[in-house]
């Protein structure tokens, strides 16, 4: 019993839940980025239907549920659920309010500027490749990323016995801060925090205080207060509405 449970556990943290540290990628994400580079459906090229990339996902890499994958596709390309959208969406893909996104049938994708960057010198004996679930087909362990993904954009799961909840960063602070620890690889983290002194959320907001920052950055456990932000507007005379201009992250 003990073995069968570390063997489902390690299964479900290195092939499900949780998300690479090198790459910033669950698996289902980096197989759909990969099959996308693979087809060619690149920034610059025409949109492709999101129904082809599932199918394609789905048959050569990732033979699970179709919604699964169709739901990972959507995220990566929703601006308000990462700080750097992965993929280029046309079509209804939800809204900051939680309505759902159009079936797959409808929708069009292609990729997004950012995941070329993590694509760059696939082809270039980078990474390692691995078979796929049949052994038909080769796909890379890691994608050879040119920026530290898993903390631009965040990451969450719940696997076993292990889950993580890591919120998005600025770009240009945490590139700044990676090549502050090349320089000095003994820097320190309270260092790190005058370089990124926050996350960077998408939908904008108001953090409240920073002691939950400080906690998460020294021990890795930490919660962030947050409050969206409003304007009163008069929209009748004697009459006035509340706006609400920003909301926290994943809030609706």
């Amino acid at each position: 019993m003990k073995t069968s449970y570390l063997d489902y556990a390690m299964s479900v943290i290195v092939s499900r839940a949780l998300p690479d540290v090198r790459d910033g990628l669950k698996p289902v994400h980096r197989r759909i980025l990969y099959a996308m580079n693979e087809s060619g459906y690149d920034w610059n090229k025409p949109y492709k239907k999101s129904a082809r990339i599932v199918g394609d996902v789905m048959g050569k890499y990732h033979p699970h549920g179709d919604q699964a994958i169709y739901d990972a596709l959507v995220r990566m390309a929703q601006d308000f659920s990462l700080r750097l959208p992965l993929l280029d969406g046309q079509g209804n893909f939800g809204s900051v309010d939680g309505d759902p996104p159009a079936a797959m049938r409808y929708t069009e994708t292609r990729m997004g500027k950012p995941a070329h960057a993590l694509l760059n010198d696939i082809d270039k004996d980078t990474v390692n490749f691995q078979d796929n679930y049949d052994n038909s087909e080769s796909e890379p362990e890691v994608l050879p990323a040119e920026f530290p993904n898993l903390l631009v954009n965040g990451a969450g799961g719940i696997a076993v016995g292990m889950a993580t909840n890591i919120p998005p960063h600025n770009l240009g602070e945490t590139i700044e801060a990676c090549l502050a620890l090349m320089d000095d690889p003994e820097l320190s983290i309270d260092r790190l925090i005058e370089i990124i002194p926050g996350p960077d959320f998408p939908t904008g907001g108001m953090i409240l205080g920073r002691q939950g920052i400080r906690s998460a950055y020294h021990l890795g456990r930490g919660s962030v207060l947050m409050r969206g932000r409003t304007e009163i507007e008069e929209f009748k005379k004697d009459r006035h509405a509340i706006i609400v201009t920003e909301i926290p992250y994943q809030v609706n």
